[in-house]
């Protein structure tokens, strides 16, 4: 999907259920069904089984038997964390990592509530900007869908990124054992970064599972990879700006960088913390297998 066109596709909702379905179909070839996702529609025919429930129009498009389920269970509890700082919106003309993250966001949406599993969206930049409810309902995550889209047209200007302050709030705000979702360029400030382990520390204390999506347009932000001619770099959460040959500094600024991630790396390694870069570039293959893998290891 090319990010930069996003709106000739249609709006969050519509998309995220075409990515899901189209994902799950992939990897089964039928949607729904397999890698340890239990739908609640249905569930796979298992010899001994009641043949009251056999879904006869499932088994038709796929010569495989499946029964209908109707319990109404609520197996997980998922809050979903997006940094809507200013440096999210970066590029400034396509706004690809905010894009990015809502359309992942509105993915994992969609699918923990065809998993009847309960979820929350929280919005932050330097503060908690939007805390809902914690619900498993269509309507509820029809809701989260439209924040999403609110999001995304909306830019936000002159937000500055605090994740750890951020963290250690929802870790004393969460009181049951949940899966927590961040979606965060986790450009908060480098020199403190014992702030942001202390509150991973946090989270995974009070018995949280933690999945971190590092949102990154991997080809500027980490490579570098600007020409050879001089630039002007606008911080867009201070608007502070620097006139300069990127070949000048770009040494200096991936060690600093890179050393940063690799530590934040050993960190959640050492918390037992899920930590994915996504890449802009890369798809969202890599959010809904990552978020299946850490769904299947809590079972």
């Amino acid at each position: 999907m090319d990010l930069a066109k996003i709106r000739e596709y249609g709006n969050i909702e519509f998309l995220a259920k075409q990515m899901v379905e189209g994902f799950i179909t992939g990897l089964h070839k039928s949607p729904f069904h397999g890698f340890s996702v239990e739908f609640a529609e249905h569930q796979l025919y298992n010899t001994g089984d009641s043949t009251r429930h056999i879904d006869w129009k499932v088994y038709a498009k796929t010569d495989r038997l499946y029964t209908k389920r109707y319990e109404e269970e609520t197996n997980l509890r998922c809050h979903l964390l997006l940094d809507v700082s200013s440096s999210m919106y970066y590029p400034e003309k396509t706004h690809l990592k905010m894009k990015f993250a809502c359309l992942a966001a509105g993915a994992l949406a969609y699918m923990l509530q065809k998993q009847k599993d309960a979820l929350s969206l929280i919005t932050f930049a330097d503060r908690i900007e939007l805390h809902t409810q914690m619900k498993s309902t269509p309507t509820h995550v029809h809701k989260i869908l439209l924040d999403l889209q609110q999001i995304l047209d909306s830019p936000s200007q002159g937000k500055k990124t605090g994740v750890a302050s951020v963290i250690h709030e929802i870790a004393e705000q969460i009181h049951r054992r949940s899966l927590v979702i961040i979606f965060s360029d986790m450009f908060d400030n480098i020199a403190e970064s014992d702030k942001l382990f202390s509150a991973l520390q946090h989270l995974k204390h009070n018995r949280h599972e933690v999945l971190i999506f590092h949102v990154t347009d991997k080809k500027t932000e980490s490579d570098f990879a600007f020409a050879d001619r001089p630039y002007e770099f606008i911080d867009v959460e201070t608007n502070e700006r620097v006139r300069l040959n990127p070949a000048q500094i770009k040494t200096d600024y991936q060690q600093i960088l890179q050393g940063f991630y690799h530590e934040l790396k050993l960190k959640c390694g050492q918390y037992k913390i899920d930590f994915i870069e996504a890449d802009v570039a890369q798809g969202f293959d890599q959010i809904l297998h990552a978020y299946l893998v850490k769904r299947a290891s809590m079972k």
